[in-house]
């Protein structure tokens, strides 16, 4: 089987060495690498050029235009030629055997469309820090979309068969791109977590989960969530306990969420936006305090 390693490149040219040295450490020989760059303004574009050189096993797409990740996780599935692809983002390495292990179980369980793992938090010299928090199974009266908690992580892996029996991943999303993916891919088939190590993800100032692009991030979850909820209701899929009362529920939180990170600052019109969001997601979801907030800001008190 031929593995597609997918690479969403953006001004992370200062990583990709460590993430080049890690792809050619693996066991397994049988890969190939599409690398989209999404029109970088550092060095990234020279860094990669130079250190793929002549190999024929690296596919390399440069953008002029930034578009996003979204756009270019898309570009780099459509030119994957694998039976099984994965993303790897530049900033982040694999183990040596994580794509032995990954061709070894999708052989084993051909029903199963996405395959994870679990990963290590390391910094920014690749030492350990601590495993991740999450990644798990799923039980079987659920599904990702409803159980959540971070059960679908990297090291992810997926048959691309099947990724080419979804929609594709939107290329509209600028966070949460890989969550997308997930619901999509758990529409097509099972999901296998294999409780492993085979990703490092590193921690520094860029992460998304630790800087001030958190509530960018949150918002796209959320609209990755409500997209699959549709999605799914549509096409007469499992949506096991995600009711229409759910989802407004769950909107609802998300708008109170926005409305209290801004309930202190100086932004009239962006709070009246999301507490009114808030209401009109679900009207008696907390109304006693979605009202009180409400009347308290006409007044001008909050």
């Amino acid at each position: 089987m031929l593995f597609s390693i997918l690479i969403a490149n953006y001004n992370n040219g200062k990583f990709f060495p460590d993430c080049y040295k890690s792809i050619m450490a693996q066991s397994y020989t049988n890969w190939e690498a599409i690398i989209v760059d999404d029109g970088s303004t550092d060095d990234s574009v020279a860094v990669i050029k130079e250190i793929i050189g002549e190999d024929e096993r690296f596919t390399f797409i440069q953008r002029s235009e930034n578009k996003g990740c979204g756009y270019t996780k898309r570009e780099c599935a459509k030119h994957a030629k694998g039976e099984i692809s994965g993303f790897l983002d530049p900033d982040d390495t694999i183990l040596e055997d994580a794509l032995q292990i990954m061709v070894d179980e999708h052989k084993d369980h051909p029903d199963v469309a996405i395959i994870t793992s679990r990963y290590a938090l390391v910094d920014m010299k690749l030492n350990f820090i601590e495993n991740g928090s999450h990644g798990s199974a799923i039980p079987n009266d659920k599904s990702y979309l409803t159980f959540g908690k971070g059960a679908l992580t990297a090291f992810a892996s997926f048959k691309q068969q099947l990724y080419d029996k979804t929609e594709g991943i939107d290329p509209n999303m600028k966070r949460a791109v890989d969550q997308d993916l997930y619901y999509k891919m758990e529409e097509q088939g099972e999901h296998l977590f294999l409780d492993k190590v085979l990703y490092n993800y590193r921690i520094h100032e860029n992460s998304i989960s630790n800087n001030e692009n958190l509530y960018k991030a949150e918002y796209w979850h959320f609209y990755a969530i409500m997209n699959a909820y549709k999605r799914r209701k549509r096409l007469g899929l499992k949506l096991d306990n995600f009711s229409q009362n759910y989802a407004s529920e769950y909107a609802s939180r998300y708008y109170l969420t926005r409305f209290r990170e801004l309930k202190h600052s100086k932004k009239t019109t962006s709070k009246f936006y999301f507490i009114w969001k808030a209401i009109h997601a679900s009207p008696f979801h907390q109304f006693k305090h979605k009202i009180k907030s409400l009347l308290l800001l006409i007044l001008g008190r909050i």
